[in-house]
This record gives C-alpha cells, structure tokens and sequence, in this order.
C-alpha cells in the first residue's frame, strides 16, 4: 500500500489517486495543479479540456521567470505570465478521471466530487548527455514528478438552530465585552 502525505478526515466520503514518476515538467504540473485545487471535479476537468484546446490557460504563479503572457490570463484575477501545458494537464485529466472511477467503485456521487487535497511533488531526475564543442559532455537532465489528489464529496450544509428565543445568539470575545462596558459607562 502506498502512503499518501494526507489522509482524508473521513475516508467513507473520499477517493485517491496517484500517479508517479510521470515524464512531465515538475513545474508546469506544480501550476497546472494548483490551478485546480478546490475546484468541483466537473468544472475541473472542463477547465483542464479548455486548456487543451487552448481557449483557457494556466496562469504561472511562483514558477513564472521568463514566461509570456497570454491573451486568456485575462480571464483569471492574476494578469500575470501564463501558459498551456498540454503535457501536464493531459496527465492530469487521467489521474482525475482515475480517481473519479475509484469514487464511483466506493459508491461515491460523482456530481458532488471537489478536488480536496492535489500535491506534486518531484521525482528523480533522468540524466542524459549533451555533447558540446571541444569535446565536453554536459547534463541534459529531466524533471520528471510525483503527483496524489484526494476527492472528497461535499456535505451539505445545515443551517445553525436558534437559540430558545427564535434570535441567533451573539457570542463576543472578553475585548468586545470590556470595550462594550467602557462604552456603557464601566457597568455590564
């Protein structure tokens, strides 16, 4: 069994997947997956398939030196460099879809899925050579990457109840209740 860095707080409601030494850049897919953090797993793998036909992209926020910018960063609240990994967000597409049919073997609603939990993480570089002038032999590495999602199914929200009165109680912090005294003139 594989161990993850998380562990959902109820495993009944959550399916995984993981995907390891995946022969794409470690920081194309950082960015791609944090683009996608949070997000429901429809709207994801919609974003994710906007991205390959190249009407959305990946905006680049700590990996972004020497990188342009596109038309369609417009769209996101970062106006910054972005891109359109296809390498990354096909791989990704597959590990959602992975974990989307683990959730629908765990009897999951699969409508209902958010993408909880996404790391990448990097893996051992592969070494190649380049030959250069002169006779000298230069590193050619890659930087290839680990990658875990969590799926979790929202609950549903439940309204707070009311207090005996039908009011909703307000609870203040010792601060509001000693400045509400000094305002009242030292009395509570």
């Amino acid at each position: 069994m594989v161990k993850y860095s998380r562990e959902p707080e109820n495993p009944v409601k959550a399916a995984k997947a993981r995907a390891s030494d995946l022969r794409t850049s470690f920081k194309n897919m950082r960015e791609t997956a944090m683009a996608i953090k949070g997000m429901e797993l429809g709207k994801a793998k919609h974003y994710l398939n906007k991205v390959l036909q190249k009407k959305d992209c990946i905006p680049l926020r700590r990996f972004s030196g020497s990188a342009g910018r596109t038309r369609e960063a417009k769209n996101h609240k970062h106006h910054g460099p972005a891109r359109f990994p296809v390498k990354s967000v096909a791989h990704l597409l597959d590990l959602l879809t992975n974990a989307e049919s683990n959730a629908e073997s765990k009897s999951l609603d699969t409508d209902n899925l958010h993408v909880h939990h996404i790391q990448v993480n990097q893996a051992v570089k592969g070494r190649r050579r380049t030959y250069r002038a002169h006779g000298r032999i230069n590193a050619y590495m890659s930087n290839p990457c680990h990658v875990e999602v969590i799926l979790v199914e929202k609950d549903e929200s439940v309204k707070k109840a009311d207090d005996a009165e039908g009011k909703m109680v307000v609870r203040m912090s010792k601060k509001q209740l000693a400045q509400k005294r000094l305002k009242n003139g030292g009395s509570a």
